[in-house]
């Protein structure tokens, strides 16, 4: 009948024979097979890089991303789960990069790009084998055999697509702007690059000195948090309406002890200055702090404009537009919340001082390399890396050396702020002025963010929050790398200025008559097209923003608009997509981006995003620490469906951090899922025992989601061919108040979870389960346990038989998607199906949801709890019983006093305004001897269970004691132990026994004997 169930649960042991189940039978192709035909849901599964194991940020996203195609399959539609591989980019190259020994880019150069791109197409698969060990291990279901590529010919040339139709549209631009560059990696990198790599840094700030031509002595003050711009600077700016003094320090007219001897300017200054400083009037607390000054004069930021001072270093005096050159400018950036109120402006070092360079026409100095080396001609410092990965403040010392040496440094200290790094190798990035070719972002904004009100996220907030400010504060997208190993810029361009956008394969191969089999730099590079003027057009070098790889990736996994047309449009916009909470500026943000540019819509509809998850201190997850256990070993100690559950419940789903916690994990495993097993285990031992079998079919009816799909009808099994009208027929009609409140809270658990899972929350879902199982087995199998031992042709007993099966068969199907492996165990051993995820999701029959008594039952273990306070209170066991318990509130049915009456061991239960128990049993016989009975029965039973005693096992009891008392209770209540005992007869006197012990009973020895009694 029923598979025999090892009542030490082991699910990692489970779990291993489902996984061999699963692919011996095919499951999974299986469940798509079921619904060939359907209407679709489709879901983008964003593609990880293959460069390392899989971590738990991977495991939480893919948990995400098989709960949800699991739940919509078992809704009755299709769900293609196609894995992808990322496969271009820093990432990669780095890897190669190291493998190959390069330091620099230009080591690359002089390897020769073909080579170092074939290093980097061998290290892209490197640990999949990895990867599919623990996606599998995990139970996610995905196709990875049949995984895209980005690297893969098809998919860039899909990307080729998407760049042609953006040229098209005249969304794509060249510029020449500052931006942020990673001098190592020499490439410049995008907004959401940047904003991945910011680090709370200590850098070297100093305020310097800049002399007025026409007035010697008198200085403006301007600060900077990176030195080693003060070579290219070509300007101050001031504001024009901020109030601005010349100070005069105060001298001393004697040197104190402390100052003896000291020729620091520092000393100088406070002690010799007879210079005038010209700072914001706002700033003078901050900047001279405990200095003595005078104020000689005030002024307003216009009085400043125009004034000329004498440049820092003279290196490039002779550059162009010098005429306007070192001299005072107005402008709106400046403030007076830091600083001195006067800005240094160094035009090819900063967004907003290129943009003044190009309005006033001012020397566009540029000292520093791609590779942030400072150029020769700046002889002093010529060869010195401006922000050092390993010292990002040694070339600042330098150049705050030389200030001090020429008299021109005023202060010095140590600026803590948020600097940002590149996002792979960590070097310290460099705002820096160079060209780039552009998405035009701007031009589609708004449309946008009007588009980005349809979609659906969870948790809600990142809909106005991330995402929302992120989209709002969008800027065009520089999209041009000056890299290797990426999909390439499809542009050729001629000397005369002739530019040939390619949109495919076919057409480079008619614009330049070569046969083309890969698309990366190093082969595409070689092919030349014929200009119009006559002149080879050669492809521009750069390569693309590899978030363009990623955000083409709806088109680009299907080949679009090559091939898979239909299917495109039948999937676009995706259902479902999931990732962590920084996707929200990255990936989410691309997907966004094209599909508005290039489909005039959305990319997806609905978006669960996960925090991060951290080591159990607080820190960030690292392999040198070793701070977190391996996933795979958490796997075979708890098993997956442990962490699946762990990580559901846990704020991480909602896009919260996570410091992950095997305690926690253990917790699950010895708690939700023990409680689980215990249920599973009691229904098949005792169903087993009793050759017992359902007759009808699962409680639910075949699902209608929505779209009007109509899921296809259960599987043939043990169930099979059963009817909509049988099924109805199975409907809890017990008269059990237990029975109805399980079958109740059944279809209310149902109600709930598709309610959460239609809204994406799957954190809340997940933790409905939790007290659904403890209600389950600590409540409605103990407190039905009895009616399991009655008469084979007893009606109570079969129908409770019904509602359990019931309950533990439609709660495999709702936690399914949740904790397939256990699902799976329960659900097949229990009907004898093929899999519960070739089944429908079970939905709700709301006429058996009965809230009233639901509360009352809810209600009746809010007395019990209260009521075993009371006992607890006065020392009374459990066991023994008491006259009578009155309860407060309202009056609960009779059938639930009863239920009150034996939780609490009491004769009776009332309603009344005052709670009280009635303590007062001592001076009763009878009740003195129920009690001791109870105790006799929990001996009896403790001997059964010691001597190896089935739970079916009819037994004869033997005893012997001196207690007058314990004899008296042993003859009075024979019958009732015997049945408690399932005992066919008690005896006095010592024989000859297969189980015996002796036990203390308030203080009274008694000997047990037991023997089975064979048929």
């Amino acid at each position: 009948m029923y598979k025999k169930v090892d009542p030490q649960m082991n699910l990692p042991k489970v779990e291993e024979n489902i996984l061999k189940f699963w692919d011996e039978e095919d499951i999974f192709q299986k469940s798509l097979d079921l619904r060939k035909g359907k209407k679709e849901y489709s879901f983008y599964d964003g593609p990880p890089f293959a460069t390392g194991t899989p971590h738990y940020g991977h495991i939480v996203a893919s948990t995400m991303k098989d709960v949800v195609p699991r739940y919509w399959t078992m809704r009755g539609y299709k769900v293609p789960r196609l894995w992808g591989w990322d496969c271009h980019g820093l990432p990669i190259e780095n890897i190669a990069e190291k493998m190959l020994g390069i330091n620099q880019k230009k080591d690359i150069e002089k390897l020769g790009v073909e080579k170092f791109n074939e290093a980097c197409r061998s290290k892209v698969l490197e640990y999949v084998g990895e990867w599919e060990k623990v996606i599998r291990r995990l139970g996610r279901w995905a196709d990875m055999k049949n995984a895209y590529k980005t690297m893969d010919l098809p998919y860039m040339e899909s990307v080729w697509a998407v760049f042609k139709n953006l040229y098209e549209k005249g969304l794509i631009y060249e510029g020449y702007r500052s931006m942020h560059i990673c001098p190592r990696c020499e490439t410049t990198l995008s907004q959401s690059e940047v904003a991945e790599g910011y680090k709370i840094v200590k850098d070297l700030s100093l305020i310097a000195k800049f002399e007025l031509v026409d007035e010697p002595g008198t200085y403006l003050l301007a600060w900077t948090t990176t030195p080693w711009t003060l070579i290219g600077n070509a300007a101050l700016a001031v504001g024009k309406d901020i109030d601005y003094v010349k100070v005069r320090l105060e001298c001393h007219s004697e040197r104190s002890e402390e100052s003896q001897g000291d020729p620091s300017p520092a000393h100088r200054r406070t002690q010799d200055d007879k210079n005038v400083y010209i700072i914001a009037e706002e700033r003078l607390e901050s900047v001279f702090k405990d200095k003595r000054y005078k104020i000689i004069e005030q002024l307003k930021g216009h009085d400043l404009v125009g004034k000329s001072y004498r440049p820092l270093f003279e290196y490039y005096k002779d550059v162009e537009n010098k005429e306007n050159g070192w001299k005072v400018y107005e402008a709106p950036f400046v403030t007076t919340e830091e600083g001195t109120g006067i800005v240094h402006i160094a035009p090819a070092f900063g967004e907003d001082d290129m943009d003044l360079g190009k309005q006033k026409n001012l020397p566009f100095i540029q000292h520093v390399g791609m590779d942030g080396i400072i150029k020769p001609e700046v002889k002093e410092f010529a060869g010195l890396p401006v922000k050092p990965a390993e010292d990002g403040q040694r070339t600042d010392v330098e150049i705050l050396k030389y200030l001090a040496n020429k008299n021109l440094l005023f202060s010095k200290e140590q600026y803590e702020h948020s600097y940002p790094h590149c996002w792979r190798c960590e070097t310290p990035l460099l705002n820096y002025a160079t060209s780039s070719w552009f998405v035009a972002v701007t031009k589609v904004k708004e449309k946008a963010i009007e588009l980005a009100k349809k979609i659906n996220w969870s948790p809600k907030h990142i809909k106005e929050g991330r995402f929302g400010t992120w989209l709002e504060g969008a800027r065009d997208w520089s999209i041009s790398r000056q890299r290797y190993w990426a999909s390439v810029i499809p542009i050729w361009r001629c000397d005369c200025g002739e530019i040939q956008v390619v949109g495919s394969v076919a057409e480079l191969e008619e614009l330049s008559g070569k046969k083309v089999t890969d698309l990366h730099k190093h082969i595409v590079d070689k092919i030349v097209i014929v200009c119009k003027c006559g002149r080879d057009m050669h492809r521009i070098p750069d390569v693309l923003d590899t978030w363009f790889d990623s955000g083409s990736m709806p088109y680009a996994e299907l080949h679009y608009p090559f091939e898979n047309k239909e299917k495109f449009n039948k999937s676009f916009p995706a259902d479902f997509i999931a990732e962590g909470v920084d996707q929200t500026r990255a990936w989410f943000y691309y997907l966004h981006l094209l599909a508005t540019a290039t489909q005039g819509g959305i990319a997806f509809k609905n978006a669960t995003v996960n925090g991060i998850v951290l080591a159990e201190d607080g820190k960030k997850m690292s392999k040198r620490l070793q701070n977190y256990p391996d996933p795979m070993e958490m796997f075979h100690k708890y098993g997956a469906d442990a962490i699946r559950f762990y990580l559901l419940s846990s704020p991480v789903m909602q896009a919260e951090n996570l410091n992950f916690s095997e305690k926690e994990v253990a917790e699950y495993s010895r708690g939700m899922f023990r409680m689980l097993w215990n249920a599973y285990y009691f229904f098949t031992l005792y169903a087993g025992i009793d050759k017992w079998e359902p007759k009808l079919s699962v409680i639910s009816t075949h699902s209608e989601p929505a779209g009007g799909l109509r899921v296809p009808p259960l599987p043939e099994g043990r169930l099979g061919g059963v009817g909509d009208e049988e099924v109805e027929k199975s409907q809890c009609t017990s008269k059990n108040l237990l029975d109805r409140w399980m079958i109740s809270e059944l279809n209310q658990l149902t109600l709930d979870v598709n309610a959460e899972m239609e809204n994406y929350n799957l954190t809340k879902a997940a933790r409905l389960f939790v007290p659904f199982i403890d209600n389950l087995s600590n409540w409605y199998i103990r407190r039905s346990r009895k009616r399991f031992w009655k008469s084979e042709n007893d009606d109570d007993k079969n129908v409770a038989y019904q509602t359990l099966w019931t309950v533990l068969t439609q709660l495999s199907k709702l936690m399914a998607p949740f904790s397939p492996f256990l699902a799976e165990e329960i659900f097949k051993n229990t009907t004898g199906n093929e899999s519960v995820h070739l089944e429908d999701y079970p939905v709700c029959d709301e006429e058996k949801i009965d809230v009233e008594l639901n509360v009352q039952m809810n209600q009746l273990r809010c007395h019990v709890e209260s009521g075993l306070s009371l006992r607890a209170e006065a020392g009374i066991k459990v066991r023994q019983p008491l006259a009578s318990y009155s309860y407060t509130g309202s009056k609960l049915p009779d059938g639930l006093e009863e239920v009150l009456a034996e939780e609490l061991n009491v004769e009776k239960v009332e309603n009344s305004k005052e709670e009280t128990l009635d303590k007062d049993y001592k001076n009763n016989e009878v009740l003195v001897q129920k009690g001791l009975a109870r105790e006799i029965v929990r001996n009896i039973q403790l001997l059964r269970k010691n001597s190896g005693f089935q739970v079916n096992d009819r037994i004869s009891v033997n005893y012997q004691t001196g207690s007058e008392t314990l004899s008296a209770t042993m003859l009075k209540l024979n019958e009732a132990i015997a049945k408690e005992v399932l005992a066919q007869k008690i005896s006095s006197g010592k024989t000859e026994v297969e189980g015996e012990a002796e036990f203390d009973i308030e203080g009274d020895k008694i000997w047990f004997g037991l023997s089975r009694i064979k048929e």
